[in-house]
C-alpha cells in the first residue's frame, strides 16, 4: 500500500494526527526479510521501507505546517516470523536486511526507528545491529526504540530471560 495506495496509509496517519497524537509509526512492519520473500519481492525492503516513511513524513510534515506544533515519525522495523535462533533465516541475512529497513526508513524521512515486538534474542541483536549499521552507514544519530514480547510466564517466545540481553 505504501507504493500502490499510499492514499490510504495517508488517511490512517490523517486520522491519528487528527485525534491529537505527536507521532505517527511508518506502515513498515512487514518490510523485512522475513515477510517479503513470501510474496516473491525480497529486493524491496529498502524501497518499501523508504515509501512508508515519505508517506508518514509527508502527513506529518502537512499537520505541522497546520498549526506549527511539530510532529514525528517512527520508523517500524518489525521482526518478522523467521527466528535465527531456530535456524530459519541466518543471523547475517536477517542483519543485513534489517540494516536495508533501517536506511529506507531514514531516506524516507523517519525521526527515530521503532524495532518492534521481537521474540528471540538473536533476532533482537540482528535488528538492533542492522539499525546500527544503517545508521552509521549514512553518518547518522537518531533514537533507537526496541520493543521485546514476554510471555506470561516472563521469558520470550524462546525462553530466554530479558536479563539475558543485558550480558550479551
Amino acid at each position: 500500500l505504501n507504493v500502490t495506495r499510499p492514499d490510504i496509509v495517508r488517511s490512517v496517519h490523517a486520522e491519528y494526527f487528527d485525534a491529537g497524537v505527536d507521532c505517527v509509526e511508518t506502515n513498515t512492519f512487514g518490510a523485512n526479510h522475513a515477510a517479503l520473500p513470501e510474496y516473491d519481492i525480497p529486493e524491496r525492503v529498502h524501497e518499501l521501507s523508504e515509501a512508508g516513511a515519505r508517506v508518514a513524513r509527508e502527513t506529518a510534515d502537512e499537520y505541522t505546517a497546520r498549526d506549527g506544533r511539530p510532529r514525528w515519525v517512527l520508523g517500524s522495523i518489525g521482526p518478522g516470523t523467521k527466528l535465527p535462533t531456530l535456524g530459519h533465516a541466518p543471523y547475517t541475512t536477517l542483519r543485513d536486511a534489517f540494516q536495508q529497513n533501517a536506511e529506507g526508513l531514514v531516506a524516507g524521512g523517519a525521526d527515530a526507528l521503532l524495532v518492534e515486538t521481537t521474540q528471540d534474542l538473536l533476532q533482537t541483536k540482528a535488528a538492533v545491529l542492522g539499525a546500527h549499521r544503517g545508521l552509521e552507514a549514512l553518518g547518522l544519530e537518531l533514537p533507537l526504540i526496541v520493543s521485546v514480547t514476554v510471555e506470561t510466564t516472563g521469558t520470550m517466545l524462546l525462553g530466554s530471560e530479558i536479563g539475558a540481553a543485558l550480558t550479551a
